[in-house]
């Protein structure tokens, strides 16, 4: 029989779990009611006992009591570092003893889950898209920038999964569920010697921050907005003041193609602030915001297949024969980007919301 662990951590303020472990929480709970497991959630944070209580509802449908919450407290782990989160996460699932444990695939888990797996004498899969299977357990990811799908099983236990975020609803607590006690069971860990000290962060202000995960509307950039436009000259201030702008008036997350970030490389004109960050579909990351717009951008298939996971697509481009055109965009506007740009931008300038 199956036992499920999820380990969460919180996020940056120490006040709330991430989105992304909150999605985790909604896979154990849903996996555990699947295969009549037992559900076991493990917190790493500072002060857990702020976070436990909108997780009195995380047990499968059909339990009156709670999944119990483990905890590892301490201001050693309010901050991310391999030492202190290795150490957490081990004795977390010692204490545990589960044969699945599920985390999220955020940047804190991500660095250290493996070291974990091999500490318990546990086997590891990354970028998890799904959980499922008819006969047995098994999991589904993508590989090559996901053009191909493929289905995991594994006999080794402990398994650990790090699951993409955005392929679950976050889990929230049911307001109208009856009143449980938290039963949190506080985990001791002796900590190694923390040759790491986190001294502060240093970020980029919002309105400069182009990478933004939970927006609603992705907003990709093609190579076109630094080629020759109808007056035969290159724009690329013009394109990146457009861009910028739009980007802090309307808080999209601000994506790339391929060709548009290689030109840097390349000695060519680039707009300043994109890196490789930017690039749709790098090392196998997939957007997943509810809308996306594409503009310069020819909508070929290695511009597209990074698209899959976004749930309405539009595009601006002046060729009526581009990819977009093809059945690859819901609307597809045959316009000149920097004209249409303005234009929004206008529209959102003049907009009291």
């Amino acid at each position: 029989m199956e036992s499920i662990l999820v380990l969460t951590h919180a996020d940056e303020s120490g006040s709330a779990l991430t989105k992304a472990s909150l999605e985790a929480v909604t896979a154990g709970r849903d996996l555990a009611a699947r295969l009549n497991a037992e559900l076991r959630i493990g917190i790493v944070a500072a002060k857990p006992q702020l976070l436990s209580k909108g997780l009195l509802c995380a047990a499968p449908k059909g339990l009156q009591c709670a999944a119990p919450v483990l905890a590892v407290a301490g201001e050693a782990f309010a901050q991310a570092r391999f030492a202190s989160d290795a150490a957490a996460c081990t004795e977390l699932c010692r204490a545990a003893q589960p044969t699945l444990v599920l985390a999220p695939h955020s940047s804190r888990f991500a660095r250290v889950m493996a070291a974990v797996a091999h500490r318990v004498g546990g086997a590891i899969d990354t970028h998890i898209a799904a959980l499922g299977g008819a006969e047995g357990f098994e999991t589904t990811r993508w590989f090559y920038r996901q053009r191909i799908e493929a289905v995991i099983r594994r006999d080794k236990r402990p398994w650990f999964l790090l699951l993409e975020p955005g392929t679950n609803p976050a889990f929230a607590a049911d307001p109208h569920a009856p009143a449980a006690p938290s039963d949190q069971i506080a985990i001791a860990v002796e900590l190694p010697e923390l040759r790491t000290q986190v001294t502060g962060f240093r970020a980029p202000k919002v309105d400069e921050q182009t990478i933004r995960p939970d927006a609603q509307l992705l907003f990709v950039a093609g190579a076109g907005w630094t080629k020759k436009q109808p007056d035969g000259q290159v724009h690329t201030g013009e394109a990146a003041e457009l861009i910028l702008k739009f980007l802090r008036a309307s808080g999209a997350s601000l994506g790339s193609s391929k060709s548009l970030v290689d030109q840097g490389g390349e000695g060519n004109s680039v707009l300043p602030f994109l890196t490789h960050l930017n690039q749709v579909g790098q090392t196998g990351a997939t957007p997943r915001h509810a809308k996306g717009l594409s503009t310069c951008c020819h909508g070929e298939e290695p511009h597209v297949v990074g698209w899959r996971f976004i749930g309405e697509r539009r595009a601006v481009n002046l060729d009526p024969n581009c990819g977009w055109t093809r059945g690859k965009a819901d609307v597809v506007y045959i316009a000149d980007a920097f004209a249409v740009m303005q234009r929004v931008n206008a529209l959102l300038g003049s907009s009291d919301t």
